[in-house]
């Protein structure tokens, strides 16, 4: 399971949050102090940090320099409450790798984390007899190569991904289209009709009415 590090000291931000990930599938500890946050960190690294700026004990920039020192590769979105280019700026040079400005909408942080969690993954995803290299952008079924467009690349991608798991439809369309995405989602039937035919039988994708579809291992 994907651990998920919270830093955030105001408890309600960080207890919604932290429910709204574990509805997600992650795996979160909490801190609410800087200093139990790098310890914690120290101790196991984990898959991603969110990381408040203002924190008691050691501020989020001096922390996520410190996370930087100890544990490079570990990605950090850094939360705050200022909207100014100064502190943007300085959380970047801090090291974080993205950061989202309070008050954030829940769907946009959860695809800010996702898209994350894409870029640290390991390059091939493996489900059953179906291989994504995110890298080169290229799929296989067995031995053959498949002619994907882009969304459908993308769209075999998310459910390899999370092969086993039920991907909701409104996470396709934050993930594959767009977080403010407001049209039908019959362009996503559409592509996962197109889809199901290029992969051939057996079908590895099942349709969950009312919810969503999930890759068979």
């Amino acid at each position: 399971m994907t651990r998920l590090l919270l830093v955030e000291d105001d408890v309600d931000i960080a207890e919604p949050l932290a429910r709204a990930l574990t509805r997600e599938g992650y795996e979160v500890t909490s801190a609410g102090d800087g200093r139990v946050a790098l310890q914690t960190v120290l101790d196991g690294a984990p898959d991603l940090i969110i990381l408040d700026i203002g924190l008691p004990g050691m501020d989020g920039l001096d922390v996520c320099r410190h996370v930087r020192e100890v544990r490079p590769q570990v990605p950090i979105l850094m939360l705050t409450a200022r909207d100014g280019e100064l502190e943007t700026v300085a959380g970047l040079d801090a090291g974080a790798d993205d950061y989202v400005t309070k008050p954030f909408r829940l769907s946009e942080l959860l695809a800010r984390v996702r898209a994350m969690l894409r870029r640290s993954s390991p390059p091939e995803l493996l489900a059953g007899d179906v291989r994504v290299d995110e890298a080169s952008r290229q799929a296989w079924r067995g031995d053959r190569e498949l002619d994907l467009s882009p969304k459908e690349f993308d769209l075999l991608a998310l459910l390899v991904r999370e092969a086993g798991k039920v991907v909701t439809r409104e996470r396709i369309m934050d993930d594959v289209w767009d977080v403010n995405w407001f049209g039908s989602t019959k362009t996503l039937d559409m592509h996962m009709s197109w889809l199901r035919k290029k992969l051939g039988d057996p079908p590895p994708i099942a349709t969950v009415r009312r919810v969503g579809f999930r890759f068979e291992r």
